[in-house]
């Protein structure tokens, strides 16, 4: 790396993510600046614009990466709101870096390339292991749904004393200060890793997941009928799911709505147990409840709401007549948003082959539907609207042409083990 001019005279280094990654040998896509021994003063002085709210954050005027100065904290009031920062000018680059959450993130980097690592942070990322940094760790609740997302991203192991440290926090009450947007923040988060299970069951080995999302940790130990799930517990089908989602879908909208498809199974009776009727209805005030507690933006909501109701039916889809089918597509509104059409067949997907030796297993129910709206969606509506003046009237030809378009496609077999 060469300093810009406009760096020239300040100790700058490179840390966080960018450091890690590039230790890891993978892509660096944010880099991130801490400023050593300077004011905003002088930032604002040589072109900086600042923009950080809580602490000083700079952007540089042409490469339009964060620059921040050197910083320590301290916790005033529970929650990850209440803390107070100094960064005066004497504050060190390690001083900076305690404050930081594991040894992996604990990294800096000079504009030259020499590595500045004061608390193990290589030693961790060659033995695959999150390591907390000091005891500092306790004052951010947040810090516990951290380490489960780099958990899920790199599969690495937790420390032993992480644990202990974990668990105190939240046997203590820490984890019950967590913020609902920040909460929310480090969920979606999670989703978009390469192996969401892992957050989910390491807040739960915690005792972390029945306090931030107690409708998921509700599945677990909730049986169901061994000849459609070999793997017998909802909570654990539920995670094979959710993995499942990630592997077809970029998508964190989409992966979320896998993860709560099955929400409803925690509220069937004992005495039902293990079949789950029903279970595509009574979910959905459980989907609502959840997006309301942890402010879940209306268009995570609505999707998850669409694939608990309809994901039964998706896999029984060559049982549905015409008209039931035409019901299904204009119910997710597949005519006017095709792509919620797809986002339903991956959550289909996901639900079928997250099941002990499904893993691998085609999904041709997604086929058909797809073929059945192809022909709907094909029908000449304007030749209709040519031929018809009342509203009413269309409509009905529209329905009916759709139907008969649905009724003319044919279908092969699909998986009768769903």
């Amino acid at each position: 790396m060469v300093a810009p001019k406009i760096l020239d005279g300040l100790e700058v280094y490179l840390v966080g993510g960018a450091v890690r990654d590039r230790l890891l040998g993978l892509p660096v896509k944010d880099r991130d600046w801490v400023v050593v021994g300077s004011t905003p003063t002088e930032m604002e002085s040589r072109g900086f614009k600042s923009v950080g709210q809580e602490f000083p954050v700079f952007l540089h005027p042409e490469t339009k990466e964060e620059y921040a100065l050197a910083r320590t904290e301290r916790k005033t009031q529970p929650g990850y709101t209440g803390f107070e920062f100094n960064t005066s000018a004497d504050i060190t680059l390690e001083q900076d870096l305690s404050r930081r959450d594991l040894t992996i993130n604990a990294i800096a980097q000079t504009v030259d390339g020499k590595i500045i690592d004061p608390f193990g942070g290589q030693r961790d990322i060659n033995n695959q292991t999150l390591r907390h940094v000091s005891a500092a760790f306790s004052e951010d609740p947040v810090r516990i749904l951290r380490v489960a997302r780099f958990r899920a991203r790199f599969g690495f192991d937790i420390a032993p004393e992480t644990w202990v440290l974990m668990k105190t926090m939240i046997d203590n009450g820490e984890i019950d200060a967590l913020v609902a947007e920040r909460t929310w923040l480090e969920i979606r988060g999670a989703l978009t890793e390469n192996k969401p299970s892992l957050f989910f069951t390491t807040l739960r080995d915690c005792g972390a997941l029945e306090r931030v999302l107690p409708e998921i940790d509700a599945l677990f130990g909730v049986p169901q009928s061994a000849k459609y799930h070999p793997e017998i517990d909802t909570g654990l089908h539920t995670m094979m799911v959710v993995d499942q989602a990630a592997a077809l879908t970029q998508e964190p909208a989409t992966r979320f709505a896998a993860l709560v498809h099955d929400l409803g199974k925690a509220l069937t009776p004992k005495e039902e147990l293990p079949s789950h009727h029903g279970h595509e209805h009574s979910g959905l005030q459980c989907i609502r409840d959840m997006c309301k507690r942890l402010r879940i933006p209306n268009e995570y909501r609505d999707l998850a709401l669409l694939g608990c109701l309809t994901h039964l039916k998706l896999h029984r889809i060559e049982e549905l007549k015409p008209s039931t089918v035409l019901d299904l597509l204009e119910t997710i509104d597949a005519f006017r948003r095709p792509k919620r059409l797809q986002q339903l067949l991956v959550i289909g997907e996901a639900d079928a082959r997250g099941r002990k030796g499904s893993e691998h297993k085609s999904y041709p129910q997604g086929k058909i539907l797809q073929d059945y709206f192809n022909a709907a969606k094909a029908i000449d509506i304007a030749d209709i609207t040519r031929h018809h003046n009342s509203g009413s009237e269309i409509g009905r030809q529209v329905r009916e042409q759709r139907i008969e378009a649905i009724k003319n496609i044919k279908i092969e077999g699909t998986n009768d083990d769903l």
